[in-house]
């Protein structure tokens, strides 16, 4: 499976644009860390990997702005600390 053909899937999480190959890994993960569940979050790391996927939100939640939910931002914290 590919990056684009996993967003496709989901393009209620990505309403704002059609050009689902175009997208980056990073707003993926933004994408279904913030608005997916655990099933698309699973999906996810199957198909990048668990370290990839760490590795983006810790990059994109040490940044002076963030996109994340304080709560999701939490979760994830202790979840990728824990499994990571």
């Amino acid at each position: 499976m590919t990056l684009g053909s996993f967003v496709r899937k989901r393009k209620y999480l990505f309403w704002s644009t059609k050009n689902y190959d175009g997208l980056s890994k990073e707003a993926v993960v933004e994408g279904i860390l913030n608005y997916g569940d655990m099933n698309d979050v699973r999906e996810l790391i199957s198909l990048l990997g668990i370290q990839v996927v760490a590795k983006i939100f810790h990059e994109q939640t040490n940044r002076p702005r963030i996109n994340y939910r304080p709560e999701v931002k939490n979760y994830f914290q202790l979840y990728f600390q824990k499994y990571a």
